[in-house]
């Protein structure tokens, strides 16, 4: 019996773009070998490529002038290449730390160069979010970053800063193509591939041409953005593997409707786990209603010892990955685009039972 997959990444992927790589794995569309074990500067490759970056152009409405593609290193990575190639000497970027992902971006820039920290939410556990339209920018900065979505802590932007003279970068790793995004109010927008997108090792980067002009021109090679733009991601061999994986992934997305159909998706699917923490004391969420994400779904128990009962029983049902991030505790439920409804409402049952039981 297959297993109800709630784990916060790598992530449930669906059953369809399983079997299409189970049914092609050996010898792909006929062509006598695997893409597992095809050169990425051969035809085979390239045309399945080609064809995953002109149908993430279209689900998610990249505009020309931004170049798109994907790199290896997790989005981890980023956290180091943005700052060496947009903070420059005698400028600052200004960081909103809203938990432990925004944390890690934020202290790795603090290595490189001059950050302003213009949000922390730290004494509220990194439960809220900025009110975006308050944010106050540093004169002569050279980005402003933020996380949309914070995979641990179960807090997302429902609006985002607009883009003025300051450009804005976002990781997306954790909630990209759950809703409609409008790319041009962003000059970056990167995220690792495992949560909604397919599966691990492979990070996507969408980035305003311009930004280039931006960049510290006197960088490594793999740490120069504009070598792979000029290379469309292929400057060394890419994570062709998980590339195929996410080309699958993004046909399963247009055929369900693209990213309007998994909006609804979404929200159908937290709203309800979020209705059962609401109806009763025996559930708590510690996030500012406002912001909680649609993705990570994190709430607590009134004990830890009723917590690691939930999970215990859980897990005889089935069910895999409620247990909170180690760093937190408590439990988490990812409810990522591939999770099927029908999972969604099994849990909120389960949930519903263990309550009866044990409320």
């Amino acid at each position: 019996m297959r297993k109800k997959n709630y784990f916060a990444g790598p992530s449930v992927l669906p059953m369809e773009v399983l079997q299409e790589m189970r049914d092609q794995l050996v010898d792909y569309e006929g062509n006598g070998i695997s893409m597992l074990e095809t050169s990425h500067r051969g035809g085979m490759f390239e045309k399945m490529y080609d064809d995953c970056l002109s149908t993430f152009r279209e689900l998610i409405h990249i505009p020309e002038d931004y170049d798109v593609y994907f790199l290896g290193g997790g989005a981890t990575l980023q956290f180091a290449m943005i700052p060496f190639n947009f903070l420059l000497p005698g400028t600052k970027a200004a960081y909103c730390k809203t938990g432990t992902w925004a944390n890690k971006a934020c202290n790795d820039a603090q290595k490189i160069g001059d950050v302003a920290v213009i949000f922390d939410d730290k004494e509220n556990n990194y439960t809220h979010l900025p009110d975006v339209d308050k944010l106050v920018i540093p004169e002569n900065c050279s980005y402003l970053y933020l996380c949309a979505n914070e995979t641990i802590g179960g807090i997302e932007y429902k609006k985002f800063p607009k883009r003025d003279k300051t450009p804005i970068i976002a990781d997306m790793s954790s909630d990209f193509m759950s809703r409609p995004v409008d790319v041009s109010n962003f000059d970056m927008i990167y995220g690792g591939v495992q949560k909604n997108l397919g599966p691990a090792g492979a990070t996507f980067i969408i980035m305003k041409k311009s930004m280039l002009d931006r960049r510290n021109k006197n960088l490594v090679a793999y740490l120069d953005y504009a070598l792979h733009a000029k290379e469309k991601g292929l400057y060394n061999t890419p994570p062709v593997a998980a590339i195929w994986g996410v080309k699958l992934m993004f046909d399963w997305i247009k055929k369900m409707g693209g990213v309007e159909a998994m909006d609804k998706r979404a929200e159908l699917k937290s709203s309800m786990i979020y209705n059962i923490i609401d109806s009763s004391d025996f559930w708590r969420s510690p996030v500012d209603p406002a912001v909680r994400s649609r993705m990570n779904i994190v709430f607590r128990l009134p004990s830890e010892e009723l917590e690691a009962k939930f999970v215990e029983e859980s897990k005889k049902e089935g069910m895999l990955g409620l247990k909170g991030h180690r760093s937190v505790g408590g439990l988490r439920a990812s409810l990522y685009n591939a999770c099927p409804v029908e999972d969604v409402e099994a849990l909120a049952a389960f949930m519903k039972e263990f309550e009866r039981k044990n409320g």
